[in-house]
């Protein structure tokens, strides 16, 4: 298969990342574009053919999305259905019995990725429409747990740890965005909308947000869907009509 510049700062990072140490209560980490390599490289090169008008860009691998098909927000039907995408997920060396990773047999909804691509997909009809336009990526490809498997985002991590770990990812994001060309960057909830603003300052393009669809989040409980329509559009972003044409398609086929 052809290689990609963006698997190459994938894994570029993905090294680096695997270099650090991280300060008590994380016990746990993980990374799913090192055991999953396989489909993420699949998602790469299959939906992230530069350019892209919109990058949308989260926080870090969920639990029952990332963590178990290599894809960001990978809810696992959406991934293997819609995207047409599978392959070899291995296990992390050390991992907690609360947070097994089981691949493309985790039976897990991701809330969240069920709610970012049951969206796209309601909107766009294929995946393919989605991505001419579209990508999405995670800022950090890390996921941390504590002693008890508890989740601790990148933004509660010690002062230091995050220091070091911002920079690496900082310039991960800035180097896949100047790859992808958008005119827009929107970060996936407020963390990743602050990060995007450091790391892209000084490029040509606008950097906005839209509410995140976790369950956590009050907001995205009351109409996710429509309100992420909105606040699209307030950026400038038109989401186009479904492509009748596009609806007929075999989802896997795209």
């Amino acid at each position: 298969m052809p290689g990609s510049p963006l698997i190459d700062i994938a894994g570029k990072l993905s090294g680096d990342l695997g270099g650090l140490t991280f300060s008590s209560p994380v016990a746990f980490v993980y990374d799913p574009t090192d055991y999953a390599l396989e489909p993420f490289k699949r998602y790469l090169r299959k939906y992230g053919r530069e350019p892209k008008r919109t990058v949308l860009v989260g926080m870090n691998p969920g639990p029952w999305g990332m963590l178990q098909t290599g894809v960001p927000f990978g809810e696992t039907a959406f991934v293997r259905d819609w995207m047409g995408i599978e392959g070899k997920v291995n296990r992390p060396v050390v991992i907690h019995p609360k947070r097994p990773v089981e691949g493309f047999g985790c039976t897990r909804s991701e809330v969240s990725g069920r709610r970012l691509w049951g969206w796209a997909e309601k909107r766009f009809g294929t995946a393919r429409t989605f991505f001419e336009d579209f990508f999405v990526l995670n800022y950090c490809p890390l996921a941390f747990f504590d002693e008890g498997g508890r989740n601790i985002t990148p933004d509660h991590l010690k002062a230091e740890d995050k220091a070091r770990l911002f920079r690496l990812c900082d310039g991960a994001i800035r180097q896949t965005v100047e790859m992808l060309a958008p005119d827009f960057v929107v970060g996936i909830g407020r963390f990743a909308h602050d990060r995007c603003s450091a790391a892209l300052n000084g490029l040509d393009l606008k950097v906005g947000r839209i509410t995140h669809p976790s369950p956590a989040n009050p907001k995205a409980n009351r109409g996710w869907e429509s309100m992420v329509e909105w606040e699209l559009s307030e950026l400038g972003i038109d989401v186009p009509k479904i492509r009748l044409e596009d609806c007929g398609q075999e989802k896997a086929g795209v």
